[in-house]
């Protein structure tokens, strides 16, 4: 029974959190509106979400969320100082085809998340029967380097989390 009115209890409880803060008084109606959207949002968006998450190793995903965070602040820096230097030391970008070992789609949708997050790089594409990603770099110098630094840093701790 509780599983057929909350198949997301995460995304539930996430919903009620976001809500009760963006209507900050905390009235009975305020309440009643959050503990409605936690119930509805999850049901009508269940066909979005066509694998159950899997998810373990949490100490392993709190660090992962450290590490993006500051590499989402190292990047920042890299790329004004790209976007500030003179002609002669302007970054050249590239694409890289990074071969993936990750399967489950939900920690591709996360890696995908953080491809997109880090400032300097794009997830471009993904290959259909997911072997390969296409990366676009702001500045690409060692692409060999910059495959190790993605399955190293954000692939392998993704694998232990979901697969």
């Amino acid at each position: 029974m509780m599983r057929r009115l909350f198949p997301a209890p995460l995304l539930s409880l996430a919903l009620v959190a976001l809500w009760l803060v963006l209507t900050n008084p905390y009235s009975v109606g305020n309440w009643l509106m959050a503990v409605l959207l936690s119930v509805v949002v999850p049901l009508l968006t269940q066909s979005l979400r066509p694998t159950p998450v899997r998810f373990s190793h949490p100490w392993v995903a709190f660090q992962l969320f450290w590490r993006v965070g500051f590499d989402v602040i190292e990047w920042n820096w890299r790329v004004l100082r790209g976007t500030i230097a003179r002609a002669e030391r302007m970054p050249s970008g590239g694409f890289i085809t990074v071969p993936l070992d990750l399967r489950d789609p939900n920690g591709l949708a996360v890696l995908a998340a953080i491809m997109c997050v880090i400032p300097g790089t794009i997830w471009s594409e993904i290959a259909l029967d997911r072997s390969a990603l296409l990366v676009h770099l702001f500045h690409l110098e060692d692409a060999q380097r910059e495959i190790d630094l993605i399955k190293n840093r954000y692939e392998r701790p993704l694998m232990e989390i979901f697969e």
